[in-house]
């Protein structure tokens, strides 16, 4: 055999492997042989796969998103269909209620007769019909606007005697028609729907009945998502989102808001618009609209179905983020899966045009793979140790997380026992005083029964009664020293509630001298003030039990601080103001110290010694004002001695002339 000795042979060297001449990589490697032809081509070539991408990713996500949006459209216009239906056989199941109450031959007596009997019955046959119908309240008015009777009559917050002269339901009944208004009621100040029939006797109308139901219940019936009701005005009165309650979807014009002002539809509020902007009208009457200002306001897609009878809209509102971000996930896989087929190309074509030299560098290569796997296997065990020191890492995290979930149940379990001391702590404080005065009257009693004195023993027995009533309130009221409950709308008479305090502490007030005062500020005068009369002007935003507990502590600190005065005096000034009520109690001790006034309200804290005191009484008395809305403020009167002022908001009384137009109504 001829041996071929024209060619070269295969070395360990790269170099020494090919001539310079015959190496496929001398044209890459020469800058003399690059062509810009093929430069132009490659970059026209990225061009047009980056143009390709783009194309494909908008039109996924134009696609995707109007999917989305047709889908959520759909589920919308079902679940506004089911609200819909499910609210107005609600309305529908109440419709007839008014016109068998109407029928009624006691109704129609206690309107055109209004006895005390025939009210009597009216009251009671409400009150039954309220009770089986499951309605809020039910009540029946004359034609002058006054009712006369309502199913609530036992209730404090009772109907009878107010009026509604200016409320359309009434309006509409007298002129024959059926009433349908919603409005917040201006006495119980609950929101309502009040449906009202006219009621006729030998054909004539002679008063109107009304049903009213509570649909608060309804704004929470389907809170997966935003759910507003408005009225013809297109006002929200009913929403899932309290934020979007009494605002409107639109602006109101002046007549407008001047009528739903006139009749206290919504208690005189100013309704301010919904910021809402309309991006798209769909088909199905849905559109998607931002709520709020700038670019990241929330966007919904709302809605709208018609009630009918009343002329109410009922919008559910779908939040569109979810659409957007799936549209952008399956941009971003378009995305990724159009780089991948053409990374993949690129690979095929690349692999195609090196098939050649592979063959011709094998030898090459599988050393270049022996370094690969080398470097590989030390790769592994790095990963490998690494993997390790990570699980071990994790181990002790994770251990970690134990102890401290176990020091936070620790703390919990502790924060609830210190509250349960502070509550058992301020019980015992407060029932003092109701158990002393409960000593003293039995012990009284006791004289009395053996003297044969019964009235007396029987006015004993009932002041004994009281208190142990005051002290069961006592224990449902100290629940605001820990949970700082907003206090209700009460008025408490200032001159009754000193009297209680005064009959309490009857007992410690022996020997000392206490004077009661109203001052006024503009004459600058001080008239004396006997606690035997009512003073019906001294009324204050306060309940009357909590009022009272404030007077006992702050009387009984006053005593205290008397005890080892040779003379001891006790001054309780009265100070009426337009908006405000200021009770001032002052004493002749020897006053606060500096450095204890800082800390005069703080919990626990007492100058008292060990079992005279806890250090609750002004706590809670404090606590008792802010939540009313007044102040307590302590000290030194300039006379020598302590001075303490509770400031409260002033009660206005009505007087028999003049209607206060935020009494009157439902």
């Amino acid at each position: 055999m001829k041996p071929v000795s024209a060619r070269p042979t295969f070395t360990s060297s790269a170099d020494e492997a090919w001539p310079d001449d015959a190496s496929p990589y001398a044209t890459i490697n020469d800058p003399h042989r690059s062509d810009i032809a093929n430069v132009t081509r490659r970059l026209l070539i990225l061009f047009a796969l980056v143009a390709g991408l783009v194309v494909a990713c908008g039109l996924t996500y134009s696609i995707a998103w109007q999917s989305g949006i047709d889908h959520l459209r759909r589920n919308a216009a079902v679940r506004v269909d089911r609200t819909t239906s499910a609210l107005k056989s609600t309305l529908e199941r109440y419709e007839s209620l008014p016109y068998l109450l109407a029928e009624h031959p006691i109704v129609q007596d206690a309107l055109v007769n209004p006895t005390p009997v025939n009210v009597e019955r009216a009251n009671l046959y409400l009150e039954d019909l309220n009770r089986h119908a499951r309605a809020t309240v039910t009540y029946i008015i004359p034609l002058d606007g006054f009712c006369v009777a309502a199913s609530n009559w036992r209730g404090p917050g009772s109907f009878i005697g107010a009026g509604y002269q200016f409320r359309p339901y009434f309006l509409d009944a007298v002129k024959g028609g059926v009433g349908r208004f919603f409005g917040i009621g201006t006495i119980s100040q609950a929101p309502g729907y009040y449906i009202s029939q006219p009621v006729r006797r030998e054909g004539k109308i002679v008063g109107v009945a009304v049903v009213k139901l509570d649909l608060e219940w309804f704004q929470g019936a389907d809170a997966s998502e935003p759910l507003v009701v408005t009225d013809d005005h297109g006002v929200i009165f009913l929403s899932s989102v309290p934020a979007w309650k009494y605002h409107t979807i639109r602006p109101l014009s002046g007549p407008v808001a001047d009528s739903i002002y006139q009749a206290r539809q919504y208690a005189q509020q100013p309704i301010a618009p919904l910021p809402v902007s309309i991006e798209r009208t769909l088909e199905g009457n849905a559109q998607i609209v931002r709520i709020g200002g700038g670019r990241y306001a929330p966007r919904y897609l709302a809605s709208r179905r018609g009630m009918g009878e009343p002329d109410w809209h009922l919008i559910t509102m779908s939040p569109v983020d979810p659409v957007d971000a799936d549209a952008r996930k399956a941009t971003i896989v378009t995305g990724f899966g159009y780089v991948s087929l053409v990374l993949l190309a690129f690979y095929w074509r690349m692999r195609r045009a090196r098939v050649r030299e592979v063959m011709r560098s094998r030898a090459l290569l599988q050393k270049a793979y022996a370094e690969l796997n080398r470097r590989v296997a030390e790769r592994t065990a790095d990963l490998s140790q690494a993997n390790e020191q990570l699980q071990k890492e994790v181990a002790e995290r994770t251990r970690a997380e134990q102890e401290l979930r176990a020091a936070h149940d620790e703390l919990i379990q502790a924060s609830k026992l210190a509250a349960l001391g502070q509550m058992a702590a301020g019980i015992t404080h407060e029932l003092n005083q109701p158990l002393a005065a409960l000593r003293g009257f039995s012990d009284n009693t006791r004289v009395l029964l053996e003297r044969g004195d019964q009235a007396s023993a029987r006015e004993n027995l009932e002041a004994i009664a009281a208190l142990t009533e005051r002290m069961g309130k006592i224990t449902n009221q100290l629940k605001l020293f820990v949970g700082r409950a907003r206090p209700r709308s009460a008025r408490a008479p200032v001159v009754r509630a000193l009297r209680n305090v005064v009959a309490l502490l009857q007992k410690r007030l022996q020997g000392v001298e206490v004077d009661f005062a109203l001052l006024d500020t503009d004459n600058g005068t001080r008239t004396p003030l006997s606690l035997a009369d009512d003073h019906p002007e001294l009324v204050a935003h306060c309940d009357d039990l909590r009022l009272e507990q404030v007077l006992i502590n702050l009387l009984g600190n006053a005593l205290d601080a008397t005890a080892d005065v040779h003379l001891p005096r006790i001054s309780i000034e009265i100070e009426v103001a337009d908006a405000n009520l200021s009770i001032a109690v002052s004493d002749n001790g020897p006053g606060i110290p500096d450095d204890v006034l800082p800390r005069l309200f703080e919990p626990f804290f007492t100058t008292k010694e060990m079992g005279q005191g806890l250090g609750l009484g002004l706590a809670i008395s404090s606590s008792i004002a802010r939540d009313c809305g007044g102040s307590l403020v302590a000290r030194n009167a300039p006379r020598g001695g302590a001075l303490f002022v509770l400031t409260l908001r002033r009660a206005r009384v009505q007087t028999s002339h003049t209607t206060d137009p935020l009494t009157t109504g439902s």
